[in-house]
């Protein structure tokens, strides 16, 4: 079962995608000349603004959901064992 904080954070999630989809819809609806994206030398197809926002919050969905995976930094390995897990005796052999 999920607990309480569990299901209060799904919900506020759920409110605040949905009032994102409801707000581009909005303003796609208010705003459908068509209009083409330039970045350096590309220059995309011209399509309504709310399409591009739609993609492009899709695509920020997906990139955000995959970054921390991708991102997760390496567990590093320890070369020498800390200070208190050695033992004084066994690492220096003093008998010629």
């Amino acid at each position: 079962m999920l607990s309480l904080l569990q299901l209060l954070k799904n919900v506020i999630v759920a409110v605040l995608i949905a009032f994102w989809i409801g707000a581009i819809a909005i303003f796609s609806i208010q705003n459908i000349t068509p209009v083409s994206l330039k970045f350096l030398l590309w220059e995309s197809i011209k399509l309504p603004i709310g399409v591009l926002l739609s993609f492009c919050l899709g695509g920020g969905f997906l990139i955000g959901s995959l970054l921390p995976f991708l991102l997760k930094p390496a567990k590093r390995k320890r070369k020498r064992p800390l200070r208190s897990q050695m033992d004084d005796k066994s690492d220096f052999d003093f008998d010629d």
